[in-house]
């Protein structure tokens, strides 16, 4: 199955690859922000003599962060894991705003979207 992609500064087309999904989430992102990258790594606990290297390094899809990185990543950026890994605009606006939601919306938000699936 082929997603496509909406992800700002890049023409619209197939989604990348999975290296190049987390690569373009984490720099959207980060630009979405306002941070430098210096400033992201620094955040998240890299040291600074390679905090800029490092960020650059993920957001130019040379190298994937590990999950831990992604989660000290995630948690500067205010963004959870599995946002990163979504290849689709959508799945990852969602995954985005069910995670910033009260657990008890979360459940609601669940079953209503349940219940419309099985309505369909």
């Amino acid at each position: 199955m082929s997603f496509t992609h909406e992800i700002p500064g890049l023409p619209r087309g197939p989604a990348p690859s999975s290296l190049g999904v987390v690569a373009l989430r984490l720099k959207q992102a980060r630009e979405a922000v306002g941070m430098s990258q210096r400033g992201l790594g620094i955040a998240a606990g890299f040291d600074p003599t390679v905090a800029s290297p490092r960020v650059n390094q993920y957001e130019a899809g040379k190298h994937t962060p590990d999950v831990r990185s992604l989660e000290l990543l995630g948690k500067v950026l205010g963004k959870p894991v599995p946002f990163f890994y979504a290849s689709d605009d959508i799945l990852a606006e969602a995954i985005d705003l069910l995670a910033r939601m009260p657990i008890k919306t979360r459940k609601e938000a669940l079953k209503a979207l349940r219940e419309s699936m099985e309505a369909s």
